[in-house]
């Protein structure tokens, strides 16, 4: 068994702790936190479980790096970058291999900033442990999958990625009201569409799904669509409403040549009702979608969905277990930095391994 800590408890955290406590060969280890009131309580209580895990979450990040070989990094490292590095660096360095969606300049670990490039790299060459960083919404269908569905066409103009999705039952306050702007004024653009903020998020995506099919791209730019509430709507949140922001159509689009190549949109609505002419999901609250313009035109659309769990916690859960099962395929490579493209959306494990996915 690889023994795995957790770092984190937030909506990424609960996600990796049900994943190690599931995952086939894997066992949870330890739960880091630095928030102090919630030290010394049962993982259980973070990770929505019923029963005890009997992993306490602790503040000494010391004695969790002693008791494992790794580390799903799942703090947040949206406006703490520098700090998510060094913390990185540390698990590195004490020889624990890492796995995280935090850094999003590492998505593409080419053009991430050399300074974090050299830094880990030393660290995971002093330590003998290697990383992998991928994302959250989800990762694997913003790189592996776009280009395996790539592999089923003879002819490509463009790849898009989609995500669609309508936040009414997402109960994250802050991610939905201040990071997106919803319920927010129509004259304030929220963090999340400031301009360059998804390049930063996304732009390294972009440059590695171009890579992985021999295409280099030469730039990035963004459209953003806002629309407010033409109604006042309830939601688990609470009421947004009439006239403050509703909904918001981004699209951030790698280019090559002059032709839009590579694109990622959010479409993303505070509650159904809002901008129905926009793309709508298939099914239920929201999908993810890989949409190739080619020949043949191929649509590969996926849901996650988890019990008791809104769809949003489905593909949170499908972005850990990608993390958490690339750990045995990292454990057997050179000490150093890997991506979404080097490791297999489905690594190798032993077959009496594999076999503990089945459930009775």
């Amino acid at each position: 068994m690889t023994r795995v800590a957790v770092w984190g408890t937030g909506n990424m955290g609960a996600a990796a702790i049900r994943s190690a406590l599931a995952f086939p060969g894997l066992e949870l280890t330890a739960v880091i936190t630095s928030t102090p009131d919630k030290a010394n309580r049962d993982a259980a209580e973070f990770a929505g479980l019923a029963a005890p895990t009997g992993v306490a979450v602790s503040l000494d990040v010391g004695a969790a790096l002693l008791g494992c070989d790794a580390v799903a990094y799942m703090a947040s490292g949206d406006i703490r970058p520098d700090e998510a590095v060094t913390d990185i660096e540390r698990c590195l360095r004490a020889g624990k291999h890492v796995v995280t969606p935090s850094l999003y300049s590492l998505y593409d670990p080419r053009s991430a900033p050399a300074e974090w490039i050299d830094r880990l790299t030393a660290a995971a060459r002093e330590g003998g442990a290697a990383l992998l960083v991928s994302g959250v919404d989800p990762g694997w269908a913003n790189d592996a999958l776009a280009v395996a569905a790539a592999g089923l066409c003879t002819r490509i103009r463009t790849i898009r990625c989609q995500e669609i999705f309508d936040y009414s039952t997402y109960d994250q306050p802050y991610a939905v009201k201040v990071s997106c702007g919803f319920g927010g004024s129509m004259d304030d653009t929220p963090m999340m569409l400031l301009p360059t903020i998804p390049t930063m998020v996304w732009g390294g995506n972009i440059r590695l799904i171009g890579r992985g099919l021999g295409l280099e791209i030469d730039e990035i730019t963004e459209e953003v669509e806002r629309l407010p509430l033409e109604e006042s709507v309830d939601t688990v949140m609470g009421r947004f409403e009439k006239g403050t922001q509703g909904a918001f159509f981004l699209k951030v689009i790698g280019w090559s040549g002059g032709r839009q190549r590579v694109v990622v949109e959010h479409v993303t609505r505070i509650h159904a009702s809002v901008a129905p002419h926009w793309p709508q999901p298939d099914e239920g609250v929201g999908d993810h979608r890989v949409i190739v313009d080619g020949d043949p035109q191929l649509t590969i659309v996926t849901r996650a969905d988890v019990p008791g769990g809104t769809r949003a916690d489905g593909g949170n859960t499908t972005a850990a277990n990608r993390l958490l099962g690339a750990i045995s395929w990292l454990a057997a490579r050179e000490p150093g930095i890997y991506d979404g493209l080097d490791v297999p959306l489905h690594p190798a494990l032993p077959a009496e391994v594999e076999a503990t996915r089945w459930l009775d």
